[in-house]
């Protein structure tokens, strides 16, 4: 797997889980409507396929490389977003 294309993955995973834990937090301290739990879901069951999909190194390594692209995406999410 290509350097290019492990952290594509990486962010992906990485908005698929700050994704699905934001639509509940709106739902919860910003008073937005319930049905946000449903693609909120959707989102946490696409971040479990996508961490199948991780590359098959040191376990360790993988999720130490996986945590710097989650902290810069979620860097980006709160500038962008929150």
């Amino acid at each position: 797997m290509s350097v290019f294309r492990t952290v594509g993955l990486f962010a992906i995973t990485a908005l698929a889980e700050i994704l699905g834990c934001y639509l509940p937090y709106l739902w919860l301290r910003k008073g937005k409507p319930v049905w946000l739990l449903l693609p909120a879901a959707a989102s946490l069951a696409v971040f479990s396929w996508l961490l199948t999909l991780h590359p098959e190194l040191p376990a360790g390594r993988t999720y130490a490389a996986y945590g710097g692209i989650y902290v810069a995406v979620a860097f980006v999410w709160l500038w962008q977003v929150d």
